[in-house]
């Protein structure tokens, strides 16, 4: 690559394979996907370091650009008079006509990625009326402030729809038509935990050796205390953040003061660990009739900025005096309450951060969780008698967030987790709540359903699957595959990496699955007595049962399912942001149906 083209920021090749379920793989189906409509797939190459008509836009140059759909990681897409191939303009709505600054071109992908500038001429969908932060299209957290809620959740909506289309390789009518999203509560000032952080002072990223008598730079000023600028590596400073609870508002505004006056003491950068805990008191009204019961303490350690008065949404009279209050510290105990539960974890550890979804989210699991009512159906109907389910596996538990709070329904939850300290949560959070029915257990990807094929029939399981952002590895849809629960539940902060899961699990495997004899000895063994009546196996190419032959359209050979993905929706955990969970319901498809 010569000189000037990596100045123009023209790159023929990328510098990195694209990860799978990453934002890069989703935005280029997204630009695919426009391409194709604009009929620009089709584009005549006549040169290898040549795939513009037009010769390549000068890095950080200006660029006018009409933008025309808005992709699934929440930035604008369109094009320009004067190229054809696709813009990605973060902060820009269907419809807007932006002023964009060239960053880096991908040619052999046919797209740019820009910084956004101005809007020039608006979309009917936008509205700045909205915007309620100052830092809006510069700060790396929102994408869609001037987007009104109805349209966001509309949006969430198609996002589910395309990564089922682009990434399940699953026939279109295997796939149902996608709920609603569910929307937040609350719409700003929902989220329970932020990390800003500040950079070192210029060269303390250098290692130095312990002998070498030089010392470590020092601030001679405060660097700026936030979050990332878009589409950089940069902080910018953030003095307050619109979407965060008052407590954590007030704790942002607390700890960049104290950073200031601390900051000769730093030799390089640090996160602030920012996270609200709660705490519920009863009012003189509500505590006469228990006058020797004390109020529930503040935890350890924790700032308390407010107080705020609870009622009851079937009577206005106050019952509780809820104290909010925020954590710094990493090891200090932060309690959460959703509905009837109450769950106390570590600061630091993972919790979802929006505690105002968790009651609607949680219930509709519940509602969703087992077969549909005889008055009710299902769209396939079992020919053979179905046994009760009686038992929930809550794989990736963590802290026993569905263990415990769907364990009424249960006779038995076992919660399973890699991490031994979330295990030690979730014991924790069951006694807290009087839960008896429900154990944990650490396990690991090589032996998740060890435990569960030796306690349960798969006849009478239900597994609930919460993974990380990758979704889950080839080990454990196999083994998942080799259980064979009745029925699935699949929560994902990744509704990508969840298509492409789903996908597998509907086929019963996935291309490429072959087994030699003594892995497939291994896994009978470790399942036998765990699945059905102990006559299941892996089959060769690692099916589990029956072949599925479809390539991903809607025509030819359908084959058979192995699940059958009952409903999909999307939650808003994140709302003025490009982010939605996705919840898929799946329920077994046996011979005899």
């Amino acid at each position: 690559m010569t000189k000037r083209k990596r100045q123009q920021g023209y790159y023929t090749k990328r510098m990195k394979a694209v990860q799978e379920g990453s934002n890069e793989e989703v935005l280029l189906a997204d630009v695919r996907a426009l391409l194709q409509r604009s009929k620009l797939e089709d584009l005549v190459v006549t040169d290898q370091d040549s795939t513009l008509t037009e010769a390549p836009f000068e890095r950080f140059s200006e660029v006018e650009v009409k933008i025309s759909a808005l992709s699934s990681i929440g930035d604008g897409l369109g094009f320009s008079s004067k190229s054809d191939h696709v813009f990605v303009v973060p902060f820009t709505l269907p419809g807007d006509i932006a002023k964009a600054k060239i960053v880096t071109q991908f040619a052999d992908d046919h797209y740019t990625l820009t910084d956004f500038l101005s809007v020039l001429q608006p979309s009917p969908q936008r509205n700045d009326a909205l915007i309620q932060c100052p830092y809006f299209a510069k700060c790396s957290g929102c994408q869609f402030q001037m987007l009104s809620y109805e349209d966001q959740l509309a949006h969430k909506r198609t996002i589910l729809e395309k990564a089922y289309r682009n990434f399940s390789n699953l026939p279109t009518e295997f796939v149902p038509v996608i709920g609603d999203t569910i929307g937040s509560p609350l719409q700003y000032a929902y989220r329970t935990k932020l990390t800003p952080h500040f950079d070192g002072p210029p060269g303390s990223h250098i290692r130095r050796g312990k002998k070498d008598g030089s010392e470590r730079p020092s601030f001679d000023h405060v660097p700026p205390i936030g979050f990332m600028v878009k589409g950089t590596r940069k902080t910018m400073d953030i003095e307050d953040c619109p979407i965060a609870t008052d407590a954590v508002r007030e704790g942002l505004k607390k700890e960049r003061k104290r950073v200031a006056e601390e900051i000769s003491n730093y030799k390089r950068g640090a996160t602030i660990l920012l996270r609200e805990t709660t705490t519920k008191a009863p009012t003189q009204r509500e505590s006469s009739s228990a006058a020797t019961d004390s109020p529930q303490p503040t935890p350890k350690g924790a700032h308390t900025p407010s107080q705020l008065t609870e009622a009851p949404q079937t009577n206005s009279s106050p019952t509780s005096t809820t104290i909010k209050s925020y954590l710094t510290d990493q090891n200090a105990t932060s309690t959460d309450h959703i509905g009837p539960y109450t769950f106390l974890n570590p600061a630091g550890a993972f919790f979802q951060n929006n505690n105002s979804i968790l009651s609607p989210f949680t219930s509709y699991i519940r509602s969703h969780i087992l077969p549909p009512t005889p008055s009710s159906p299902p769209q396939t109907p079992t020919l053979r008698s179905e046994k009760e389910i009686k038992h929930l596996i809550d794989t990736y538990s963590g802290s026993g967030l569905f263990s415990i709070t769907l364990s009424s329904l249960f006779t038995s939850t076992l919660g399973i987790d890699i991490s031994s300290s979330s295990i030690a949560s979730a014991r924790q959070n069951a006694t807290l709540n009087n839960i008896s029915n429900a154990t944990f257990a650490t396990g690991d990807a090589a032996n998740i359903f060890a435990e569960a094929c030796r306690r349960y029939e798969s006849d009478e399981c239900v597994v609930v699957i919460d993974p990380p952002r990758k979704g889950c590895d080839d080990g454990f849809l196999r083994q998942l595959l080799g259980f064979r629960p009745r029925r699935i539940v699949y929560v994902s902060c990744n509704v990508h990496t969840q298509a492409r899961d789903v996908g597998v699990l509907v086929k019963g495997g996935k291309e490429g699955w072959l087994q030699d004899g003594e892995k497939e000895a291994e896994q009978r063994e470790m399942l036998r007595g765990g699945v059905g009546d102990g006559k299941q196996e892996v089959q060769k190419g690692g099916r589990v049962d029956g072949e599925f032959s479809n390539s991903g359209s809607s025509g030819g050979d359908k084959g058979r399912m192995c699940y059958r993905i009952e409903s999909l929706r999307g939650f808003d955990f994140f709302p003025q942001t490009g982010h939605v969970e996705g919840v898929a319901i799946l329920h077994r498809v046996d011979e005899e149906s």
